[in-house]
C-alpha cells in the first residue's frame, strides 16, 4: 500500500522482499488476501442467523470468531505502528472494536471489523491492480538474446549485451536492446513500447527500440546500447519511481488525515467526559466510540493514491511515461503547451522540398550535380541532397571549404555548392528569398562558374503537427513554439502548424527564462528531446520528453516522458490528466464529506455503530472504486487518409531521439 494508507488505515509497509510475489495477484476468489475477510464475513452471517433464532450462545460464538478474523488484518499493524508513535485509522478502529466488545456489542464489533478488513484488501487489490500496467513494462526485456559470432549464433543473457554486438532477431522474438537492423526486412509490433497500433515495417538502416515484438520476418541487428541500459531500460527506471512519489494532492490529503485522527480520538474522549458529567456515561462512552468509527479519515487517506497509480500505470500502456503522481497531479492543471522547434514538432531529418533554376538546368540536374559533391559529405543538408537522388556518382577532387561550402569536379565541370553568403544566387536571388521566407535552408549550386539553381532544404513537420495544435486549441490550451532556429523560418513553419506565439533564435538559457514568464502567468509544460532543452524542461510545470530513448539530459529532466514521438499523444495523455485531476477532487470531496455527515449523526445518537460502520466503509469501497476509473484512457489516435481510409501515426521509433540542434545549418 501506500504511504497514504500507513498514515491512515494501511498495514505497515511492505517488507523488500514482498514486491517479487507473482506479476499479478489471482483472481479475487483464489486470493489468500481475501481469506479472513471471507471467513470473518461467513460467521458474522452466521452468527446473525442464530441470534435471531434465538441461540444465544452459539451467536456470540460465531460473531466472536467473525471479529477475530476480520481484526486479524488490522489490529497487529496498529500495535505496531502505536509502538513507533505513529497515529493510525487502524488504531481508531481498533479502539472502536475493543470498546464495542466492553459494552457487549460483539456483533457491532465484528460488523465494524469485518466491513473494514475488507475494505482494506479490497484496497490492496485495487493498488496492485493499478500497478500491473507498470510491473508490465518489465516483462518486456527478454532474459536472453541470439547473438551472431564468428562461430555461429549464441545465447547469451541479456545483461551481458554489448554495443555493436549483432543479435539476430527471429520472427516473433521480442527484440533486447536498442540496435540498427543491418539486414533483413520485416514489421514490427510497437504498441506496448510506443503506443502505435499499426505495425512498423523495418529495413537496413532502420531504428528499433528495445522491447518490441519482429514480425514474420527474420533480422540481424547491430546494437546501439548494452543490455543494461537502454531506452526500455529508463523507461522502467522512470516508471519505478512513480512509486515512490506522491502528488501535491496525496500530500494534501495526508496533512488532512493525520492530524484528524488524533483530533477523533480527543473528540471521543471530550464526548465520554461529558457523559461522565452528566451522570449518564455508558450511554455517552457508546456514543464517544460511534464518533470514533465514524470520523476515521481513512477513504480521504486513500482518496487519491489510488487515483494516481491507477492513472499513472495507464498511461504507462500507451506511451506516456510518468515519473511521479507530483507531475501527474501538476499535469492536469496545464493551460499552456510550449513546443521545441527541431525534432519535436519537426521530423528531426531535412529533406528537399523546392528547386529553382535558371533557364539552361533541369531541376534533375541541378540534384545531380549537388549530389555528386556531397555524396561523401556527413553533413545533413548534404544527406538530405544524396537522399533525393540515390546511385549518384561521385565527385572528383572534392575540397570542403568549412562554414561556405564544398567545391569538386563532376565530369568535366567545376561544381560548388554551398551557401548564399559564399555563393551569391544572382539572377535567383528573388527566389532564393522566397525559399527561406518559407523556412527552408537554401543551398546554392553553381557549375563553371554560373548558377545552376538552388535547392531548398528543410525540417518539414511532422504529419500530425497541425492537428495536434488544433486539438490542444479545442481543449482551451494556449501553444507557443521556442526555437533556436531563426525568426523567418520558425515563423514559416508556426504558421504551417497554426502557432500564434513564436519565439525565435533561443539559446537554452533564453527557453528556461521564457517558460519561467509563461508559468508565472499559467501551468506550462514544456515539450522537447534535445539537450539545448534541458534548463527549460526542468524549470516548466512540467517538462515533457519527446521519446524517452533520445536525449538522456532531456529525460532526465523532464518530469514526464513519452515513448513514441506522435503529437497527438500530447493531448489525449493531457485528457486523461484532467480527467485524473477531476477524479482526485471528486474523492477528497466525497471522503471529507463523509466525515462532515457522519459527525453529527453518530454525536446526537442518529446511527449506532453498525449504521455508522456500513455507511462509512461503503463509501470508502465507493472512493476506491472512484480512484481506479482513472485507469481508463484514450487510445492514441490516427489520421484519415482522402478516401477514408486509417493513416497510421507518423513512424518513429522510441530508440530515436532528436538532434538537439535548433539552429539552421549551412552547407
Amino acid at each position: 500500500m501506500s504511504d497514504a494508507g500507513d498514515a491512515c488505515c494501511g498495514p505497515d509497509p511492505a517488507a523488500p522482499g514482498d514486491d517479487e510475489e507473482a506479476d499479478t495477484r489471482p483472481p479475487w476468489w483464489r486470493d489468500p488476501a481475501l481469506l479472513p475477510s471471507t471467513i470473518s464475513g461467513v460467521f458474522l452471517a452466521g452468527g446473525l442467523g442464530l441470534e435471531w433464532s434465538g441461540a444465544v450462545v452459539p451467536a456470540l460464538v460465531a460473531q466472536g470468531i467473525a471479529l477475530l478474523a476480520g481484526a486479524w488484518t488490522f489490529v497487529p499493524g496498529a500495535v505496531r505502528g502505536l509502538a513507533r508513535g505513529r497515529l493510525g485509522v487502524g488504531l481508531l478502529m481498533t479502539i472502536a472494536a475493543a470498546g464495542a466488545v466492553l459494552l457487549g456489542h460483539v456483533g457491532e464489533a465484528a460488523a465494524l471489523a469485518f466491513l473494514f478488513s475488507l475494505a482494506e484488501t479490497l484496497e490492496d487489490r485495487a493498488m496492485d491492480r493499478a500497478r500491473e500496467g507498470l510491473r508490465a513494462l518489465l516483462s518486456l526485456i527478454p532474459e536472453t538474446a541470439r547473438v551472431s559470432r564468428a562461430g555461429g549464433d549464441v545465447s547469451v543473457p541479456v545483461a551481458g549485451l554489448r554495443e555493436r554486438d549483432l543479435l539476430r532477431i527471429g520472427a516473433g522474438e521480442r527484440v533486447a536492446t536498442d540496435g540498427v537492423v543491418v539486414e533483413g526486412r520485416s514489421s514490427l509490433d510497437t504498441s506496448a513500447v510506443t503506443g502505435e497500433a499499426i505495425p512498423v515495417e523495418v529495413g537496413p538502416g532502420d531504428t528499433v527500440p528495445a522491447g518490441v515484438v519482429n514480425g514474420a520476418g527474420s533480422l540481424l541487428v547491430e546494437a546501439t546500447a548494452n543490455g543494461r541500459d537502454n531506452s526500455l531500460t529508463q523507461i522502467v527506471a522512470l516508471v519505478e519511481q512513480a512509486h515512490a512519489r506522491k502528488g501535491d494532492r496525496a500530500r494534501l490529503a495526508d496533512r488532512i488525515a493525520r492530524p484528524l485522527v488524533p483530533a477523533v480520538l480527543v473528540a471521543a474522549v471530550l464526548v465520554a467526559l461529558f457523559g461522565v458529567l452528566t451522570g449518564d456515561p455508558w450511554t455517552w462512552i457508546d456514543r464517544a466510540l460511534v464518533v470514533l468509527v465514524a470520523a476515521s479519515p481513512c477513504a480521504l487517506a486513500i482518496a487519491v493514491p489510488v487515483t494516481v497509480i491507477s492513472a499513472i500505470g495507464s498511461a504507462s500502456r500507451f506511451g506516456v511515461v510518468i515519473k511521479s503522481g507530483a507531475a501527474f497531479e501538476r499535469f492536469g492543471t496545464i493551460r499552456t503547451v510550449a513546443f521545441d522547434k527541431t525534432g519535436t514538432l519537426t521530423r528531426g531529418l531535412p529533406g528537399v522540398v523546392d528547386v529553382r533554376t535558371t533557364g539552361g538546368t533541369g531541376p534533375d540536374d541541378v540534384l545531380a550535380l549537388a549530389a555528386a559533391v556531397e555524396s561523401t559529405s556527413t553533413h545533413p543538408l548534404a544527406s538530405a541532397i544524396t537522399a533525393a537522388v540515390p546511385g549518384v556518382t561521385p565527385a572528383s577532387d572534392v575540397v570542403e571549404d568549412a562554414g561556405h561550402g564544398v567545391t569538386g569536379r563532376v565530369g568535366t565541370r567545376t561544381v560548388r555548392v554551398g551557401n548564399p553568403r559564399w555563393i551569391d544566387p544572382g539572377e535567383l536571388r528573388d527566389d532564393a528569398d522566397g525559399l527561406a521566407a518559407a523556412g527552408a535552408t537554401v543551398v546554392v549550386v553553381e557549375a563553371d562558374g554560373a548558377v545552376a539553381g538552388l535547392i531548398g532544404v528543410r525540417d518539414g513537420l511532422r504529419p500530425e503537427a497541425a492537428e495536434t495544435v488544433r486539438m490542444l486549441h479545442e481543449q482551451g490550451i494556449d501553444v507557443v513554439m521556442l526555437t533556436g532556429d531563426n525568426t523567418r523560418t520558425a515563423h514559416a513553419l508556426a504558421a504551417e502548424a497554426g502557432i500564434a506565439d513564436v519565439r525565435a533564435e533561443q539559446r537554452p538559457a533564453d527557453k528556461a527564462h521564457a517558460i519561467t514568464g509563461l508559468t508565472a502567468v499559467r501551468a506550462t509544460a514544456m515539450v522537447g528531446d534535445g539537450i539545448n532543452d534541458a534548463p527549460a524542461l526542468a524549470t516548466a510545470t512540467v517538462g515533457i520528453a519527446m521519446g524517452a530513448g533520445g536525449s538522456a539530459a532531456a529525460v532526465e529532466s523532464a518530469d514526464i516522458a513519452f515513448t513514441g514521438h506522435d503529437l497527438r499523444l500530447i493531448p489525449a495523455a493531457l485528457a486523461h490528466a484532467r480527467r485524473g485531476h477531476r477524479i482526485m477532487t471528486v474523492n477528497i470531496a466525497l471522503a471529507l464529506a463523509i466525515i462532515v455527515a457522519l459527525f453529527p449523526l453518530a454525536l446526537f445518537g442518529v446511527l449506532g455503530l453498525a449504521g455508522v460502520v456500513l455507511v462509512h466503509e461503503v463509501a470508502e469501497v465507493v472512493v476506491i472504486l472512484n480512484g481506479i476509473r482513472a485507469a481508463r484512457h484514450p487510445a492514441p489516435s490516427r489520421r484519415r487518409q482522402p478516401g477514408g481510409r486509417l493513416r497510421p501515426p507518423e513512424r518513429t521509433l522510441a530508440a530515436t531521439g532528436g538532434s538537439g540542434n535548433d539552429g539552421a545549418g549551412t552547407v
